[in-house]
């Protein structure tokens, strides 16, 4: 994400200490750790579908003093005293374009490396596109790869757990390449579960039609085969649309969608008038 927000030596920062440190996918697979992390400041509030900035001190390449990065809170706030944050990580990898040699990720593996009782300096929150609707009637349909799905989990324990029930349409599509990166939705944590029974909610696990493909490919599948409800739902005044996960998601539902509408340019005017009612929002990255 763009760190336009953040300005080194001006942004307050907040202390954190890691809680929990729990790797959530197979071995066999890229590493995703749920990590959990406390606040013992009463002046600090977030909502959910917010983000957070992590601040890794240097120094870095290029004579950078610190590393910052963005990531969004996967948990609904408390009213607790204290205030906990769950983020949820993958550890990153990059490939240098010259060298060909392979660097680790500096935040993704700063908080994969942390352990319980390390501390974490972070930045914001800061604002986000994502919002939950104040009308609870309001359709929310949410499409993600990766961990795209924290701000959507954020979501579903804020309206299940503390507004106690939503009265419109909830659909989470969830695009992965194997069952085992279906995170929070795989057998070693399966948080999603817990809202199969509302009555409202209903997720739809998408997996990459071939070796192949990825998860863009794996999403777009997913809202191929359920196109009638989706395409009901787009051109319903009451659903708000959110993206989040890798841009080419993006692509992959504009390509679902045309074929839904009959036309890429029918599906672009239904999309045009979801943006100018602010009810379509992404959270993307590369």
């Amino acid at each position: 994400m763009s760190d336009i927000e953040f300005k080194p030596g001006s942004t307050e920062t907040t202390e954190a200490v890691v809680q929990s440190s729990r790797r959530v996918t197979a071995e066999t697979t890229d590493e995703v750790r749920q990590i959990i992390l406390r606040i013992d400041e009463p002046a600090f509030y977030f909502l959910e579908g917010q983000n957070i900035g992590v601040l890794v001190p240097g120094p870095h390449e290029f004579g950078n003093k610190t590393h910052h990065r963005y990531y969004t809170i996967a948990n609904a706030r408390a009213l607790d005293h204290g205030v906990e944050l769950e983020l949820l990580v993958r550890r990153c990898f990059y490939i240098d374009e010259v060298s060909g040699e392979q660097y680790p990720g500096v935040a993704s593996n700063h908080l994969c490396d942390a352990r319980e009782g390390d501390r974490i300096t972070l930045t914001g929150p800061y604002r986000s596109p994502f919002r939950i609707p104040a009308d609870p009637t309001s359709n929310l349909l949410m499409l993600g790869t990766g961990t795209g799905v924290a701000p959507f989990r954020a979501f579903l324990r804020r309206i299940y757990e503390e507004q106690k029930g939503w009265k419109g349409k909830v659909r989470l599509y969830y695009g992965a390449r194997t069952g085992t990166e279906m995170l929070y939705m795989n057998d070693l944590n399966s948080d999603l579960a817990n809202y199969y029974d509302e009555k409202t909610f209903k997720a739809i696990q998408a997996l990459r039609p071939n070796i192949l493909g990825d998860e863009a490919d794996a999403l777009g599948g997913g809202v191929e085969a359920n196109a009638a409800e989706v395409w009901k739902l787009v051109q319903d005044e009451k659903t708000c649309v959110y993206l989040a996960g890798m841009k080419k998601i993006a692509d992959a539902l504009d390509q679902a969608m045309a074929k839904a509408a009959g036309s890429a340019e029918a599906w672009q005017a239904v999309k045009q008038r979801l943006v100018q009612d602010r009810r379509w929002s992404e959270l993307t990255y590369i």
